[in-house]
């Protein structure tokens, strides 16, 4: 193992004191940071699995003692009656979509909601059959929309990808020219917010509108989205979205996802199932389906309340402080990693992410220069260093300074542990 880095003092007070300075710090307080030593990782994978929140073994533990004393009485009476649960997750969730609550919904994992979205808002017609995605898509987004192609006796072919340019990022210009290209073809846009791989934002509002425009649907896959950049889905016109929770959101591994559906489309047809029937007449046993307003109209299945309880805890930081505030922590923290490798790693990698604070989320996305092995190489340092990212294939390390618990002082441990192996690989 290399030897850790020796900090600069006076690099090393200054991150001390934009942390002291920055009044959000305190949140860090309220979630279980890793081991690392005899110390705590710098944990920069909330991209991926967000830390635990302290509060969650509390609300499992509640919903626990209720099936303990109540059993299926807890369906109605208790602290929580796990019939109204979606009551208060729909109240958290609206706010950090931008969306009226009525529109939202917590049900199922994001990779099923997608298909459950395509089954209601893909429905080729004509020559109207192509779905359009972006090159490079997270592949649960490509496999649900190719296997709702070949549902459909379609082919690939109906699968329109735009491609990002030579520095891997993806212009407004390229889809606005497959529109115009393939617009009449078009039935469904199927995109990110956040795309996985670079962190790029995507401007959801203006590739809603090109859609309408041409006369298809946009759906969007906020798996990276939800809880790291801020969300009007319900004023940008958004038709459908999916969401994970255990990301940003810090929900839980494979936590239940959320889902967005337009008012507008709250009657559409869909698959439907039991708990989507309305809850004053859902006991009524009766045939006949009549949904329950909103999203919760596309519920299936009795939530998982164990599953659901860490939601409580992991959604009211976000009640509480509210999104822009976090949203404004994540600029400073991925604008100070940002120059920070500008300084200590210069020459050694190159950024894919943009560099406009509002065109990327609290993500910073890294190739090593010399090339693959090499990436591995500082992947596996900075694992041995307490500084925990990501590795995407093929190339790519990814590092997420997240705002309810990163803080400066992690960004230049980061940075300071990528010179050291520089310096190392050099000598």
């Amino acid at each position: 193992m290399r030897p850790a880095p020796i900090l600069d003092p006076a690099e090393e007070a200054h991150a001390l004191a934009l942390d002291a300075a920055d009044p959000l710090s305190a949140l860090r307080d309220e979630f279980l940071i890793p081991p690392h030593g005899h110390g705590v990782q710098a944990y920069f994978c909330g991209n991926s699995l967000g830390l635990q929140p302290r509060a969650v073994r509390m609300e499992i533990e509640a919903n626990l003692a209720t099936w303990a004393s109540l059993a299926v009485e807890g369906h109605f009476h208790g602290r929580q009656p796990w019939l109204d649960v979606q009551d208060a997750l729909q109240q958290m969730l609206g706010p950090i979509v931008g969306s009226p609550p009525a529109d939202v919904v917590v049900m199922n994992t994001l990779s099923v909601n997608l298909h459950l979205l395509l089954a209601a808002f893909y429905r080729p017609h004509g020559s109207r059959r192509a779905i359009l995605l972006e090159e490079g898509a997270f592949p649960s987004d490509r496999h649900v929309a190719v296997s709702h192609l070949a549902w459909h006796g379609l082919l690939e072919e109906d699968l329109i990808e735009v491609a990002p340019d030579t520095s891997g990022l993806y212009r407004a210009d390229a889809f606005a020219e497959a529109f115009e290209r393939h617009g009449h073809r078009i039935a469904l846009a199927l995109l990110p917010g956040v795309q996985y791989r670079n962190g790029q934002v995507f401007d959801i509002a203006a590739l809603t509108d090109l859609a309408h425009r041409h006369g298809a649907l946009a759906c969007f896959d906020l798996a990276h989205a939800a809880g790291n950049v801020t969300l009007n889905l319900a004023d940008w016109d958004v038709d459908c979205a999916t969401w994970c929770s255990y990301k940003y959101l810090n929900g839980g591994p494979g936590a239940p996802a959320g889902v967005f559906v337009h008012a507008r489309h709250a009657q559409r047809p869909r698959l439907s199932g039991w708990w989507g029937h309305a809850k004053t007449t859902r006991f009524a046993m009766a045939p006949g389906f009549s949904a329950e307003s909103g999203a919760a109209g596309w519920q299936l299945s009795n939530p998982p309340i164990l599953a659901l309880a860490p939601l409580h805890a992991s959604l009211e930081p976000f009640a509480r402080v509210g999104m822009p505030a976090l949203r404004a922590r994540a600029q400073r923290l991925t604008g100070y990693l940002d120059a920070l490798l500008r300084t200590h790693a210069a020459g050694v990698v190159d950024i894919l992410t943009p560099t406009a604070p509002a065109e990327r989320g609290c993500q910073i996305s890294l190739r090593v220069r010399a090339g693959r092995a090499a990436g591995r190489s500082l992947f596996d340092h900075l694992v041995a260093q307490g500084v925990l990212g990501d590795w995407r294939e093929p190339d790519v390390i990814r590092l997420a300074p997240v705002p309810l618990y990163n803080r400066h002082t992690d960004c230049l441990r980061a940075a300071i542990a990528i010179q050291g192996w520089a310096d190392s690989t050099s000598a």
